[in-house]
């Protein structure tokens, strides 16, 4: 039964950043999936994706994904950061709703898990910031079409410190049933060259676990600098998978946005 949208909260951009037909959008998610390179990695416990329209960071954001199939049925719960564009808010906003909505179908929230971040200073309750918001929202098809069944987290980021945001993860960090995804795209609207350059050195940053990546590098800075914490404490490893800019998918390449996928594995001997 379909829920309604008073306890769900309704695609925001369907139509805009994805196709709104439930058939194209399964269509247009799995070729891009297809199309991804097929590498054996170990079991990733957090991604970070662009959030861009499929036409421009969908082949990017797919790679990433496309890293999960083997573990599709053992993947249970997904915990989503993402950045606010729309609504301004301090902390990290936390929907009241019961479920978010795609045209694929409904993803339940983790009411449990949602629970125990309610007495956080950092966490907020609003359905407002989400109202509108497509940083989550694009990252859902992929997730439904790679993962067989799972909950979700769903927390925009607004301004806030990497503490706070590692405090959140540390308290869902779970086991291989959680999977962390940090949602940002790279630097804005610069020539091509000049945004490779930059977005090349932010690669680096992130790739050292460095803390200290600004809005003007990453739009998902804040939740960005909250994963490098959390994984320089948990001793993860982070591999970038790849790397474009909208000049090179399509747009042009006089004002381009950056593009980079990562994955943080855990390593056998953090101790």
């Amino acid at each position: 039964m379909t829920l309604s949208t008073r306890i769900s909260r309704p695609p925001a951009v369907a139509g805009m950043f994805y196709p709104s037909s439930p058939s194209e959008l399964a269509a247009t998610v799995d070729q891009m999936l297809g199309e991804a390179p097929l590498v054996e990695t170990p079991q990733p416990k957090a991604l970070i994706v662009p959030h861009a329209g499929y036409i421009y960071s969908g082949s990017t954001a797919a790679m990433a994904y496309a890293a999960l199939a083997p573990w599709r049925s053992g993947i249970r719960r997904v915990i989503l950061l993402g950045p606010t564009h729309r609504v301004a808010v301090n902390g990290l906003a936390v929907p009241k709703t019961e479920a978010f909505t795609t045209p694929l179908g409904n993803v339940p929230l983790d009411k449990s898990a949602i629970a125990q971040l309610a007495n956080l200073p950092q966490i907020v309750f609003s359905d407002h910031v989400h109202a509108e918001e497509h940083s989550l929202e694009v990252h859902l098809p992929f997730l439904q079409r790679m993962l067989d069944n799972f909950t979700l987290v769903p927390l925009a980021v607004g301004h806030t410190t990497p503490q706070a945001v590692a405090e959140v993860l540390d308290l869902l960090w779970g086991g291989p049933e959680t999977l962390i995804v940090i949602s940002s795209d790279l630097s804005h609207y610069l020539p091509y060259a000049d945004a490779n350059r930059i977005d090349r050195d932010t690669c680096e940053h992130i790739l050292h676990l460095d803390t200290h990546i600004q809005p003007e590098q990453a739009c998902g800075a804040y939740p960005v600098n909250g994963l490098l914490l959390a994984a320089s404490q948990r001793g993860l490893a982070p591999q970038l998978i790849y790397h474009c800019n909208s000049g090179d998918t399509a747009g042009d390449k006089q004002r381009v946005v950056g593009y980079a996928a990562f994955a943080f594995y855990e390593t056998a001997h953090h101790g």
